[in-house]
């Protein structure tokens, strides 16, 4: 693959609280705002707490998911009395990190989440990003003990990005696990915060004129997303994650294999083609009717980068 050269990066902000009880992210950035962490090399770094009412509180959000509230149509809609608190806050955001799609946007958001399942760590990407999956491989080799995965969200353009990250040129989401919401994990924060200084790290050594040989890594494409069986008249559940696939995210999930158990004792088995499950069973997604993302796995090529030299 022919070389590529991309503009050296300036400002990046690193954003934590987009959900209030995931805490890694909200301590993460507490810390840098403390030790006024605002230049790193040649960084201009803003550390952000993305949604503080919700921070204050300990809840994912006050009246709606922040996470969800960055597509263009909803950034383009005029907010009025009865905006919830998220609309607006994500109007400030991008007011202040964007505008999204514009010259004077971040140029990197990374945004840090929690979940409550057992995923390790993962970069959650809308697209396949040559700058993005260099720092990831970076950061893989780097860290070489922990479970590190590329997810990629299969958005279908730009516009259609709804998460904070999505104001930047560059952005993704730094998602580790398992920890349940509202609680401090010392191995999952610190985690997360080695991730994260590798990553600033990585941008310091492009601005400073290295190049990054091409390579490849293996990224989970979402594909779709499984409810959990429910009553037809209450939408009320009827059945939990089957044992046998709890906790066991990024391994394969093959046609019948059982995937719930029934309050009554039956086992439900998939029906489809192979395909990899993550977000099992977090305990977010129970109102977004998701028990499990299924994805496929392929490996992505990617080019040697460097910066370009003005």
């Amino acid at each position: 693959m022919d070389h590529v050269f991309f503009p050296a990066f300036s400002r990046v902000a690193i954003s934590g609280g987009t959900h209030g009880n995931e805490l890694s992210g909200v301590h993460i950035v507490r810390e840098m705002q403390k030790h006024n962490v605002n230049q790193m090399g040649s960084l201009s770094v803003c550390p952000i707490l993305s949604n503080p009412r919700s921070i204050e509180v300990c809840r994912r959000y006050i009246d709606t998911d922040l996470n969800r509230c960055f597509t263009d149509a909803l950034l383009s809609t005029p907010l009025t009395d009865s905006s919830s608190c998220e609309l607006r806050r994500a109007h400030e955001l991008n007011a202040l990190l964007g505008p999204k799609g514009s010259d004077r946007a971040m140029d990197l958001v990374c945004d840090l989440h929690n979940t409550t399942s057992n995923m390790g760590l993962c970069f959650i990407i809308d697209f396949l990003d040559w700058i993005l999956l260099h720092m990831v491989k970076y950061v893989q080799i780097k860290m070489p003990t922990a479970p590190i995965r590329v997810i990629n969200t299969n958005v279908a353009s730009k516009s259609l990005s709804y998460s904070v990250d999505s104001v930047a040129k560059h952005g993704f989401a730094i998602e580790v696990g398992p920890q349940p919401h509202g609680v401090l994990r010392a191995d999952i924060y610190n985690m997360m915060k080695e991730a994260v200084d590798h990553t600033l790290d990585w941008l310091n050594k492009f601005n400073a004129g290295t190049t990054f040989e091409g390579d490849k890594v293996e990224v989970f494409v979402w594909e779709k997303s499984v409810d959990y069986p429910r009553d037809p008249e209450t939408s009320q559940l009827t059945a939990v994650i089957h044992p046998k696939l709890q906790d066991n995210d990024f391994k394969l999930l093959q046609h019948g294999n059982p995937i719930f158990k029934t309050f009554t004792g039956e086992t439900v088995n998939y029906e489809g083609e192979d395909l990899y499950p993550f977000f099992i069973n977090e305990c977010a997604y129970y109102e977004k009717r998701i028990a499990f993302h299924l994805a496929k796995k392929e490996t992505i090529a990617f080019p040697p980068i460097s910066v370009k030299k003005e």
